[in-house]
């Protein structure tokens, strides 16, 4: 029981992957912006530790270890994690497609999220047994969302007014505000959730434009042309 509850203080506090390995950042600075995006992402993250650590303890010791495999630790283990990556992926899309679109880029991105890979690397150097090495991914993947669930608490503390929901509404009145747009969704991401609303006639004939280059968002053209 000491042992369990020294892991779980331990990942949840004091070797936490995030604040004190420095491991998952990208999603860690990515999705914290919003306390429901980063609350989803860490139950997609858990959901793949905890699972990626049990599978991964039984390819390292039932099928890596006796044939003499060890060798292709890295490359099996990516695999178990990208064919749970999808899972979730495809779970999210079917049930949560808000949450799925919210997520963007950094959902498919869990497969080489490096602290996916290390946790289960390192469940197997410190000798974990099935069930301990379970619950250190588990513990491992709790404190990585706690940390998300912190950062985006600060956020909203410090800049709540940031991301507002009068933010997801873009409104265009000239030509330079349709570039800075175009400009804007060169991200993927960036136009997920949110509204363009055209209030003018616009001219493209004195600016020089191409289109625009991803959009996921609502375009309102109210009647006007562009």
């Amino acid at each position: 029981m000491n042992v369990y509850l020294s892991m779980l203080i331990g990942y949840l506090l004091v070797n936490n992957y995030v604040m004190c390995q420095v491991f998952g950042i990208c999603p860690f600075l990515g999705v914290s912006k919003k306390f429901d995006t980063a609350l989803g992402m860490g139950m997609a993250v858990t959901f793949v530790i905890t699972l990626a650590s049990f599978i991964t303890w039984l390819v390292q010791y039932y099928l890596l270890a006796p044939f003499g495999l060890d060798y292709m630790q890295t490359i099996a283990f990516i695999l178990v994690i990208a064919v749970l990556v999808q899972v979730v992926e495809n779970a999210l899309k079917k049930l949560s497609y808000s949450l799925y679109q919210a997520l963007g880029v950094y959902l498919p991105l869990i497969t080489t999220n490096c602290v996916v890979l290390a946790v289960a690397i390192n469940n197997i150097s410190d000798g974990w047994n099935l069930l301990e090495a379970t619950f250190c991914g588990c513990c491992s993947a709790l404190g990585f969302t706690l940390s998300l669930l912190l950062l985006a608490a600060m956020v909203l503390a410090l800049c709540p007014f940031a991301f507002a929901e009068d933010d997801e509404v873009v409104h265009i009145r000239t030509a330079e505000d349709l570039l800075d747009l175009a400009a804007e969704c060169s991200l993927d991401t960036w136009s997920n959730g949110k509204k363009v609303v055209l209030e003018n006639d616009l001219s493209l004939s004195a600016v020089d434009f191409a289109s625009i280059p991803i959009f996921n968002g609502e375009f309102d053209g109210g009647g006007d042309t562009i």
